[in-house]
């Protein structure tokens, strides 16, 4: 079957741009003598899960519960929740999940430490824990040097945790403006990270693994030493927003095919492809919404949820029926909103992948 023969809106993934994806980043990794625990929330997919982890994955990244849950069952058995779990609808989900894999969460303070605590001592588990440390995203983690010795003080007395790290995800470097300026973060990060880890050692907490995660930081983060694992996730997609950081046009795997349903004489263009099929990410100074492959001439000027409004500078080329294939800006929420990806080669459909972790916010 050719993917133009496919109903719209559909997620198309380009499997040679996506193997080359997973084998390259598994190489920088490899030679750079880091452990590589991909995010899983980009693709959700059980199928690239398994794709990572032969390439030499150590295990997952997921972003919450649910996911963990998802790719636990398709036999993804050694995971890392970089999130806080709280509640304890979530504590009695993640005990479960303790019981037949090796799970670790994020953890950044005694009020998400302790119910932890009491809820493995009670079902007999032990639960892995990494402490996050806020390095300049200002989302959660702790901030200062004296919150994070306390913090994890008193993580490695509470019982059934096991404190084997430190975590960071240093997302302040999608606002850099150069790689002069990425490199210059992430030494700060890494010798910030690498002092507390010394700090924690000399007062008697082993501290094994030092973790960060994104793509548009691995190139810098690979070489550091005293890093340990890199944990990040877009890369096996890459999107716009990649592009924009360094990332070849060439390796974006991830397109939504669109169908053309109305053409206006002033050069306006709608597709059947808007906000619930592409997100609402809008992070370029021209809030374009998306690149279209079949003419890049054609900018992707707004979106409401049902339809994409492209604009041509004159008369447009298109006609009602044609279809284009439409780079997101963003891979992850675009990914979330479809219930299948069409594998291609080529024109030709390979396979249809379940995403199988979609919807999984809680």
């Amino acid at each position: 079957m050719k993917y133009h023969a496919l109903d719209t809106p559909a997620l198309l993934v380009e499997r040679e741009r996506l193997e080359a994806n997973i084998r390259n980043m598994a190489e920088l990794t490899r030679c750079h003598g880091k452990m590589l625990r991909p995010h899983a929330k980009t693709h959700k997919t059980p199928e690239i899960a398994r794709m990572q982890l032969a390439a030499g994955a150590v295990g997952l990244t997921v972003a919450k519960l649910g996911e963990a849950e998802v790719f636990a069952e398709a036999g993804c058995k050694d995971l890392f929740i970089a999130n806080q779990i709280v509640g304890e609808q979530k504590l009695e989900r993640l005990v479960g999940l303790a019981r037949n894999c090796t799970v670790r969460v994020g953890v950044d303070s005694l009020e998400v430490a302790m119910p932890l605590s009491e809820a493995a001592k009670r079902a007999g588990v032990s639960i892995g824990v990494r402490l996050e440390v806020d390095t300049g995203l200002h989302r959660a983690g702790v901030r200062t040097k004296d919150e994070a010795m306390e913090v994890a003080d008193a993580l490695a007395r509470l019982p059934n945790l096991e404190l084997d790290g430190i975590f960071t995800y240093e997302g302040h470097l999608y606002q850099a403006n150069s790689d002069r300026e990425r490199a210059s973060a992430v030494a700060r990060m890494a010798e910030e990270l690498a002092d507390l880890r010394d700090s924690l050692i000399r007062q008697g907490i082993p501290i094994s693994i030092i973790s960060v995660g994104s793509t548009p930081g691995a190139r810098f983060t690979a070489p550091v030493p005293g890093l340990d694992e890199l944990r990040c996730g877009v890369y096996v997609f890459n999107d716009r927003m990649q592009v924009a950081r360094g990332a070849p046009p060439e390796s974006c795997a991830l397109t939504v095919l669109a169908t053309v349903i109305s053409v206006r004489p002033d050069g306006r263009v709608i597709v059947d492809a808007g906000t619930k099929a592409l997100a609402g990410d809008k992070p370029f100074a021209d809030q374009t919404m998306g690149e279209i492959l079949e003419d890049p001439s054609l900018r992707f000027v707004a979106a409401s949820e049902e339809h994409g409004h492209l604009q041509a500078e004159g008369s447009a080329r298109l006609r009602v029926g044609d279809k284009v294939r439409i780079v997101p800006n963003h891979a992850c929420t675009c990914v979330n909103l479809h219930e299948r990806m069409y594998v291609v080669k080529g024109e030709e459909v390979e396979d249809v992948w379940e995403i199988r972790a979609r919807g999984k916010f809680l």
